[in-house]
């Protein structure tokens, strides 16, 4: 039947051998205490909590799924109590500054445990997810009051955020939005509209749900310079920070979803309530992206996440599951026995194991902008995130669809069936293809901003680095055979990022047809730098992966070279047909 277990040794292989953390956080002075056996019990109980509580919640979930009840969203059996036991144990408070109650632990920590929640019960790790995101955006933009005010009881989960940007007549194009923000003579504002698709918007699980709204001034300009940013409680805050009277915030409807049935995503009705401007007058979206770009990079992890359990759920039924023969075995064989079977594994495997990598890498490179003394070292490191961001939110839930897809697939007619659970983790994961910005959206963020971030320089290190570990190769006979095959790709990518930036593919049009495949083809040669990358260390004097699991690496980093990268060639095709085909049908013969 259906298990997870949290992957820490694999996790802790990426954090000691392969980007030998330790090192990393001696150079940033509020992480230099953290070592790795701290971190090693922080994942081994984080995955405990997440294996024992967590995932018994997840088919529960689904089955019961929210409901509305007399304006109120009571969560499914069993919900509110593992909420109240995640932040009982300060879950909910990792890497939130100290200053507010949090442990200010590094977003590599952070990450790996949001991997976790995503993997156990995706519905239930959304509630701390963009709990934190509000408090972050908070946290930047929001004046010493309301700091003091609400993030203390938002870190331990006594209150809970939510975002709300999206309207029914403004979906990802906010400029179009509707709801609007009149003065009051106090100081706060009384915000007016209706907002869809709310994840965590309203629920029996804490005392108050904070609301981040977007909405307009009376004078705001038009589009998306004319955004403000105003934070909404659900209940209105005494002077005392007791909980006073309702406010003028209710629940329309619940979502009826394809998924994450046990994730309340709310129509929110702001019928005049108050609310309190984070930031400055037009300057909200600037504000919330500080939130929203947190959460691209969480919901990549989501990708990762359900992909994992999947695939753990897949390898499961393959060594259990006894039919048809093998040629080199007698009498009927389990189904991990036929190649194709291992194919399917070994598929999400080595997107799985290379995924993770890109994640770590990716989180320190948060953690060094955060923290990193140098204001040079910040940028550089800040730079690169921002360039990471689109790529690990699109690639990881587009690959991580196709991984539960994949390990439905090998469960046959049972992956089909709810028992096992493999049919909730393909309806769960595809929203993730979706929100934050869907994937064409990250693409074309990609394409045609990212690439010519600072002038190009962000891309140009990045590669730079890939060939850094090529030329490292040579010291492994695995990792010198790996490298010719990665090193073909990276100049595929190169030349058609040449060619995107500023030659004969840079038209709005070529760019715009290229941006699926031109990030694809980007995370997959990130994936094969990162599994360059994991086949060195497992040579590495000193290793600690056991040699199974070191002869696992390097067979799935081979197949990985040999069966999946080779995709590169075709997508360069497809990025150098540009736009003719696409754009010539006139819109009527459509």
């Amino acid at each position: 039947m259906p298990h997870y277990k949290a992957p820490v040794e694999d996790m802790m292989f990426l954090m000691r051998d392969v980007f030998r953390v330790e090192d990393v956080f001696a150079e940033l002075p509020e992480q230099q205490e953290n070592d790795l056996e701290t971190i090693g019990n922080i994942l081994e109980e984080a995955g405990k909590f997440c294996s024992e509580i967590l995932y018994p919640l997840n088919a529960v979930g689904d089955i019961e799924g929210c409901r509305l009840e007399n304006g109120v969203v009571r969560t499914p059996q069993g919900f509110a109590e593992a909420w109240k036991a995640f932040s009982d144990a300060g879950w909910g408070g990792l890497s939130a500054p100290t200053d507010y109650g949090g442990q200010n632990l590094p977003r590599t920590v952070q990450i790996l445990v949001d991997e976790m929640l995503s993997a156990s019960n995706l519905s239930f790790g959304l509630f701390p997810g963009l709990t934190r995101g509000a408090c972050e955006a908070i946290e930047a933009h929001a004046s010493q009051n309301l700091k003091d005010t609400y993030l203390p009881n938002m870190i331990s989960g006594v209150w809970t955020g939510a975002m709300a940007l999206t309207e029914g007549n403004a979906g990802s194009d906010l400029g179009l939005l509707k709801t609007t923000a009149v003065p009051r003579s106090d100081g706060s504002w009384t915000v007016t509209g209706s907002k869809i698709f709310i994840s965590s918007g309203d629920h029996d699980m804490a005392e108050n749900v904070i609301h981040l709204v977007l909405a307009r001034l009376p004078d705001a300009p038009a589009g998306t310079k004319g955004i403000s940013l105003f934070l909404c409680p659900k209940v209105l805050v005494n002077a005392d920070g007791s909980l006073g009277a309702q406010n003028a915030i209710s629940v329309g409807a619940l979502e009826h979803k394809m998924g994450i049935h046990a994730q309340p995503t709310c129509v929110m009705n702001y019928d005049g309530c108050q609310g309190w401007m984070v930031g400055e007058p037009n300057r909200g979206l600037a504000a919330m992206f500080t939130m929203m770009n947190a959460e691209r990079l969480f919901v990549g992890v989501q990708g990762l996440g359900v992909a994992d359990a999947s695939g753990q759920t897949a390898l499961a039924y393959a060594r259990e599951r006894l039919q048809g023969r093998a040629d080199d075995r007698s009498g009927v064989v389990p189904i991990i026995a036929h190649a194709d079977v291992r194919r399917t594994l070994l598929s999400m495997q080595s997107f799985i194991e290379a995924a993770r990598a890109m994640v770590v890498y990716t989180a320190l490179e948060m953690d060094r902008e955060k923290f990193h003394p140098d204001d040079a070292g910040r940028q550089r490191a800040g730079e690169n995130v921002a360039l990471l961001t689109p790529v690990i939110k699109a690639a990881l839930t587009d690959f991580g669809f196709e991984a539960a897809v994949a390990g439905q697939q090998v469960l046959g007619g049972h992956g089909y069936i709810r028992e096992w659970g493999q049919e909730q983790y393909v309806r769960d994961a595809r929203i993730a293809m979706i929100y934050e910005g869907t994937n064409g959206i990250q693409a074309q963020d990609l394409v045609i901003r990212k690439l010519s971030l600072a002038d190009g320089q962000p891309v140009r290190a990045y590669f730079a680095q890939i060939h850094q570990t090529l030329a490292s190769a040579a010291m492994d006979s695995y990792a010198a055979a790996l490298a010719e095959p990665l090193r073909a790709a990276l100049d595929l990518l190169e030349g058609v990022t040449a060619r995107l930036v500023s030659g004969d593919l840079a038209s709005a049009d070529d760019r715009n047809a290229a941006a699926v495949d031109y990030l694809r083809l980007f995370a997959l040669v990130s994936f094969g730098w990162m599994w360059v990358r994991m086949v060195l260390a497992c040579a590495a004097p000193g290793k600690t992966l056991p040699e199974p699991r070191v002869r696992h690496k390097r067979a799935a980093a081979t197949f990985f070279m040999q069966r999946v990268l080779p995709q590169a060639a075709a997508l360069t095709q497809q990025i150098g047909a540009g736009a003719g085909s696409i754009m010539a049908l006139p819109d009527e013969m459509f």
